[in-house]
This record gives structure tokens, sequence and C-alpha cells, in this order.
């Protein structure tokens, strides 16, 4: 290795593809919060949600999962924005947050 730092990503652990096969069965038009999906995965909480979404959550409908007051995630709101409007996500007055009162997904059945 040169002397330059290098990070090399790890592969998802067993918590992170917990954490990724849960977003992948939140239906279209609908979201969880990053505390939620740690509720449904059944471990860790919504930093560590945050983490594995920010590390893996490329390949995932990443713009499912969002804060608790229905923000999207941080600095890719606009990419969020057009997967809202062509999923019908219900968004609160002003179109900014998603109203999580309508659009929170009640988990598998």
């Amino acid at each position: 290795m040169s002397g330059q730092n290098r990070r090399v990503r790890a592969e998802p652990d067993e918590f992170a593809e917990a954490v990724l096969d849960a977003v992948e069965l939140i239906p279209p038009g609908r979201v969880l919060s990053y505390g939620d999906v740690a509720e449904l995965v059944g471990r860790g909480g919504p930093r560590q949600v945050g983490r594995v979404m920010s590390l893996y959550g490329g390949g995932v409908p990443w713009w499912r999962v969002i804060r608790a007051d229905g923000s999207p995630p941080a600095c890719h709101e606009g990419r969020a924005h057009e997967h809202y409007r062509a999923e019908g996500t219900p968004l609160r007055p002003g179109g900014r947050r998603v109203d999580m009162a309508r659009a929170r997904w009640s988990g598998p059945s």
C-alpha cells in the first residue's frame, strides 16, 4: 500500500444485510423512519441504520427511509422528491416533507 490513506469498504455484515433486506420490503409510496427500520430488524437504532444506508444503501430504495419528521435523506432531497412524485408518496402541505401519518408503512403482514 502506498503512503496514501485508502478506505476499503468491507462487505455488509449480518446487521447491514438485515437492514437492506428490510428496506427492500418497503412498498412504493410508503416510507419508514430510520428508527422504524431498526425496530423491524429487531436491533440497532436510527444511527446504525443511517450508517448502513450511507455505506450500502445505493442498491435499495433508499428514498423510502427517512427522518422521523418526514425529511428525506440529507443531501439527496432532490432525487428523493423525484421518487416520491413518481411513486405517489403522500407529502405534507408545501411538499418538502413526507406525510408520515399517511405514508408510514405498517410493516410486513
